[in-house]
C-alpha cells in the first residue's frame, strides 16, 4: 500500500518529508517489518543490557541511578509488538554533558595541545566538521571524549526546533562536545538508535521536556526518563536495514522531484522568453497563442505564474501589450504640458528648479520605442522628488499609538499603503514634519531595502507623513499614476536601481540615481489601455493561482488520508497477528 502510492505522497505539498515522518513512525511502533516468533525477545536483551550496566557501574565508570517506578497502563501511547519491551532511556544509555570552558579558551584554528569541540550547529542530521572551535585538551575528561557509536544533541538553544536534535558520531577525529550539547552513549548496540532519534515520537518528548525563558533546555535526565520501544535485536536490524532502504528511496523522490523542478523552471523561461522576444504586440499575440497551448503545463506551480506575471509587466513597459493607435496624442506632448506647468510651479515658488539632466544615450535604451513613445529621465516626469526625515530627525520615542501615520518601506505592499497604527506620530510632532506630508495622487517609494517598492496615496492617506527610509514624488494631475505604478514593478527597472544603489548592509537609493533613470513613457491614452489590460491579466494569474491552491490542497488532504491509511493498515495488520 505504502509503495503503490509513493507517486502521490511524492507530488504532494511535503509529501516526501510526511513519507519520511511516516516510515519512522511505523518502524519504532514494530509496524515497518514482520515479527520473527524465533527472534530472542527483547527481554533478553534488556537482561544483558542490564548485566553490563551493573559492571560498568561495580568499575566507577558510570554511576548508579534512582530506582523508577514501572510504566503504567496509561502512560503507554500503543500497545508493544511480540517480543518488545517499554523500556527508559537510563536503561539503554548513558548521558554525558558537555565541555564547559571561557571565550578567551575557545581558538579558532588547531593548534597543538588543542582539540576540537562540536557545537549545536555542527549537528545537521549527521555530524558537520566546518566551523569548530578549539579548546585546551586539559579542559577535556576522558569521559567526553566522544566514541565510535555515540549521538551529539543539542541540550539547549533559543530555537526550540534545535533542542534535541541528535546525529551518530563517526570517529573521524578526535575530538569532544560544548556544553550546550550532551552525548547519548550506547550500553548496548547502538544501530537502532539512529532511528529512534529521528523518529516523530522522539522529537515529540523533547519538545515536551525542554524549557526555559530565552533559551530551550533539555536536562541529560529529561533523556534518561524518555519512554522507549525496544524491539528483539534481530528485528532491530532488519528495521534499520528497512528504514535505511525507503529513506534512500525518499532520496531519490526528493532528487526526481528537484530535477524536475529545475527541468519546469528552464521550459518557463523558454516559453517565456519567446513572449519578451516579440517585437511588436501583433507578434506578441502570436506568440500569446503558441504559449497558451501550454498552460496546463507551464502553470502548474507557483513560481511559474509569478514568472508569467513578472513578464506581463515587462511586456506592458515596452509597449507590446496593447496595440498603438495613430490617432493618440503622442508622448512628446505630455512632455511638454509637464515641463510647462513645472516651469509655471518654479515660477510661482511653489517648487525648487531642479538641476538639468544629462541627455540619454543609445546605450540606455534597451529597447526600440513603439510609434508615439519617448525616452524619458524620471526627474523629467516628476514635478517634484521629496525625501523622508533621517534618522535624526525622528527616533523611535517619538511614536505614538493611533498618531499621524508615518509610511515606511514596509508598509508598502502591492502598490497600496498597509499602516501600522504603532508608527504613528503626535499632531504636535506632524506639525514639524509638515515638510514631509503626503497629499493625494502623491507616490511613496522606498529608497532603503527592496528598492522599487512602491504605494499610491489615496484619499484615505492624505495628510499622513512619509517616513524614514522613504522618498514621495509628486506628478502632474494628468498623469497615469496607476501606470507609472507599472514601470516601478517592471523587474528590469528593479534590477537597475538595485544595481545603482548603495550600501554595505542596506542597499540605499539616492534622488541622483532616481532622477537620473531612464524610462520609456507612452501616449497618456495608451498608458490607460495597458493598465486595463495589465489588470485584467493580473486577474487571470490570480484566479490560476487560486485553482493550483485548490488543486495542491486535494493533493495535500489525499496524502495524509494516504498516511493515516497506511498507518491504520499497519495496526489492524499487526491486530490480526495477536488474533491469530
Amino acid at each position: 500500500m505504502l509503495l503503490s502510492n509513493l507517486d502521490i505522497l511524492a507530488t504532494a505539498p511535503g509529501g516526501v518529508a510526511r513519507l519520511r515522518e511516516l516510515i519512522l513512525t511505523l518502524a519504532v511502533q514494530g509496524k515497518l517489518v514482520p515479527q520473527d516468533p524465533a527472534d530472542e525477545p527483547a527481554s533478553v536483551l534488556l537482561q544483558k543490557t542490564r548485566a553490563e550496566k551493573d559492571r560498568l557501574i561495580a568499575e566507577g565508570k558510570i554511576r548508579r541511578d534512582k530506582p523508577l517506578a514501572e510504566m503504567a497502563e496509561e502512560e503507554k501511547p500503543f500497545e508493544l509488538p511480540m517480543g518488545w519491551e517499554w523500556v527508559k532511556g537510563r536503561d539503554l544509555f548513558t548521558v554525558v554533558r558537555g565541555v564547559t570552558y571561557q571565550k578567551a579558551d575557545a581558538k579558532d584554528a588547531p593548534a597543538e595541545g588543542l582539540l576540537p569541540i562540536l557545537r549545536a550547529n555542527n549537528i545537521r542530521g549527521s555530524i558537520n566538521f566546518d566551523d569548530l572551535v578549539y579548546v585546551p585538551a586539559s579542559l577535556i575528561s576522558e569521559d567526553q571524549l566522544l566514541r565510535s557509536g555515540d549521538y551529539v544533541v543539542c541540550l539547549a538553544s533559543g530555537s526550540k526546533n534545535l533542542v534535541g536534535k541528535a546525529a551518530p558520531f563517526r570517529p573521524e577525529v578526535t575530538c569532544s562536545f560544548g556544553a550546550f550539547c550532551g552525548a547519548i552513549r550506547p550500553i548496548t548496540d547502538a544501530a537502532y538508535f539512529a532511528v529512534y532519534l529521528a523518529s516523530p515520537m522522539y522529537r515529540e518528548s523533547v519538545s515536551e521536556a525542554s524549557a526555559g525563558i530565552g533559551i530551550n533546555n533539555l536536562k541529560g535526565s529529561s533523556l534518561l526518563d524518555l519512554d522507549i520501544a525496544l524491539p528483539p535485536l534481530a528485528e532491530q536490524s532488519r528495521i534499520v536495514t528497512r528504514v535505511e532502504e525507503l529513506m534512500r528511496l525518499c532520496d531519490a523522490l526528493e532528487a526526481k522531484g528537484q530535477l524536475e523542478a529545475a527541468q519546469h523552471a528552464q521550459l518557463v523561461s523558454t516559453l517565456l522568453g519567446t513572449l519578451t522576444a516579440s517585437t511588436t504586440p501583433e507578434e506578441l499575440a502570436a506568440n500569446w497563442q503558441r504559449v497558451a497551448q501550454h498552460f496546463d503545463l507551464l502553470l502548474d506551480r507557483p513560481e511559474a505564474i509569478d514568472a508569467l506575471e513578472q513578464t506581463l509587466l515587462q511586456l506592458a513597459v515596452r509597449g507590446l501589450l496593447v496595440p498603438q493607435d495613430p490617432t493618440d496624442e503622442p508622448a512628446s506632448a505630455l512632455l511638454q504640458k509637464i515641463r510647462a506647468e513645472k516651469d509655471r510651479l518654479i515660477a510661482t515658488g511653489q517648487i525648487k528648479r531642479d538641476k538639468p539632466l544629462p541627455p540619454i544615450t543609445d546605450e540606455e535604451k534597451p529597447f526600440e520605442l513603439p510609434v508615439g513613445w519617448e525616452w524619458v529621465r524620471f526627474g523629467e516626469y516628476f514635478f517634484e522628488l521629496c525625501t523622508g526625515p533621517f534618522g535624526s530627525v525622528i527616533h523611535k520615542e517619538d511614536y505614538v499609538e493611533d498618531g499621524i501615520p508615518l509610511i515606511n518601506p514596509s508598509h508598502m505592499i502591492g502598490g497600496r499603503i498597509s499602516h501600522d497604527p504603532s508608527v504613528s506620530v503626535s499632531q504636535e510632532m506632524s506639525k514639524q514634519l509638515g515638510a514631509y506630508r503626503l497629499t493625494v495622487g502623491d507616490v511613496v517609494l522606498a529608497r532603503r531595502g527592496e528598492v522599487g517598492r512602491y504605494a499610491l496615496v489615496t484619499e484615505a492617506e492624505d495628510g499622513w507623513l512619509c517616513g524614514t527610509g522613504s522618498f514621495f514624488v509628486k506628478l502632474q494631475e494628468s498623469c497615469n499614476r496607476e501606470f507609472f505604478g507599472l514601470v516601478l514593478e517592471d523587474p528590469d527597472l528593479r534590477r537597475h536601481l538595485q544595481g545603482e544603489s548603495v550600501g554595505s548592509t542596506m542597499v540605499n537609493l539616492n534622488q541622483r540615481i532616481l532622477l537620473e533613470t531612464p524610462m520609456a513613457l507612452p501616449p497618456l491614452a495608451e498608458q490607460s489601455c495597458i493598465v486595463t489590460r495589465v489588470t485584467a491579466l493580473r486577474r487571470l494569474c490570480a484566479d490560476l493561482r487560486q485553482r493550483l491552491a485548490e488543486r495542491q490542497s486535494v493533493q495535500a488532504r489525499l496524502a495524509e488520508a494516504l498516511v493515516a491509511n497506511n498507518a491504520q493498515t499497519s495496526t489492524q495488520q499487526e491486530d490480526e497477528c495477536h488474533a491469530a
